[in-house]
């Protein structure tokens, strides 16, 4: 269980093979030297177990699903990574309830300044933006943001400074792939509904 705040703004410093299987490698100074092998890290919003750590790095082993479901196969080396381990009992929780599971790739439609901030418009699939109401939580990259304006394919999130400097969103350009993870309280919703109902 993650809470969508980043801890770390990471770099890949390798990623070797396949789209069946491959091995990530992230520089985390930070964070490394409190993680061991087996624990679990969000990576621009994917759990992944740590698979090796050594000299400030950490290792992870992408599956063919996790390839093909997420944006993780186009992370290139020198590329920002979002980083947040997993969230221990009586941490606060300061985001929203986030799983780490990838739910699409999106697509950066827009980024527009807005004062200090920006509003970034992206492009959002039917099985996400079902989900998705005004004010309502989404995870984008691993970051926990609130929706500011919805259409029937896109949406709007406003980001301050602080999420432009502390995370891989400040360096989004249009065109960009990224994670998106629905809240799951929504889909939770929508399952036991129909049920309530026919009663």
């Amino acid at each position: 269980m993650f809470t969508g705040i980043v801890r770390e703004l990471g770099r890949v410093v390798s990623l070797e093979g396949d789209r069946e299987q491959a091995r990530l490698v992230v520089a985390a100074p930070g964070l490394a030297p409190e993680l061991e092998v087996g624990d679990s890290v969000a990576v621009d919003g994917c759990c992944l177990t740590v698979v090796g750590r050594q000299d400030g790095t950490l290792s992870f082993d992408l599956s063919a699903e996790t390839i093909s479901r997420s944006a993780a196969g186009s992370l290139e080396p020198g590329r920002g990574a979002n980083l947040e381990p997993a969230i221990r009992v009586g941490e606060p929780l300061g985001g929203h309830y986030v799983q780490g599971h990838v739910d699409a790739v999106g697509r950066v439609r827009s980024l527009v300044p807005e004062g200090e901030g920006v509003r970034m418009w992206l492009e959002v699939p039917p099985e996400v933006i079902r989900y998705c109401v005004e004010k309502g939580s989404l995870t984008v990259a691993g970051v926990s943001l609130t929706i500011a304006e919805l259409t029937e394919d896109a949406l709007a999130v406003a980001l301050i400074p602080h999420t432009l400097e502390v995370t891989t969103l400040g360096d989004a350009k249009p065109g960009d792939a990224v994670n998106l993870e629905a809240d799951v309280i929504a889909k939770y919703v929508e399952r036991l509904l129909p049920g309530r109902l026919e009663r």
